[in-house]
């Protein structure tokens, strides 16, 4: 877990975006943070994590629906929804924390 702890310590906002590949709403997001994370370029961070590959760290984090969206800056948490949601509304809520 202390990796994970250095990829959200950063100055720039950090998406994150927990998923699995047997969700449907979890695969029908991959485009959509493709998206979000071609038009933040550099500004930001977007991350994808397998919550059946990272089973302890998810569990920290309570994921229970997915697929859960976060983001972080300098270490902190400070957005979280579970649920599918459309690039604009995403790319929009990371440009605030710019």
């Amino acid at each position: 877990m202390s990796k994970f702890g250095e990829l959200i310590s950063t100055q720039v906002p950090v998406l994150i975006d927990f998923y699995t590949e047997w969700n449907e709403s979890s695969v029908s997001m991959h485009p959509v943070i493709r998206d979000v994370a071609a038009a933040l370029g550099d500004k930001a961070k977007v991350i994808k994590i397998d919550v059946d590959k990272n089973q302890e760290l998810a569990d920290a984090l309570r994921i229970k629906g997915l697929p859960t969206l976060m983001i972080y800056k300098d270490g902190q948490m400070i957005w979280r929804q579970s649920g599918e949601l459309d690039a604009n509304t995403l790319i929009g809520l990371v440009q605030e924390h710019l």
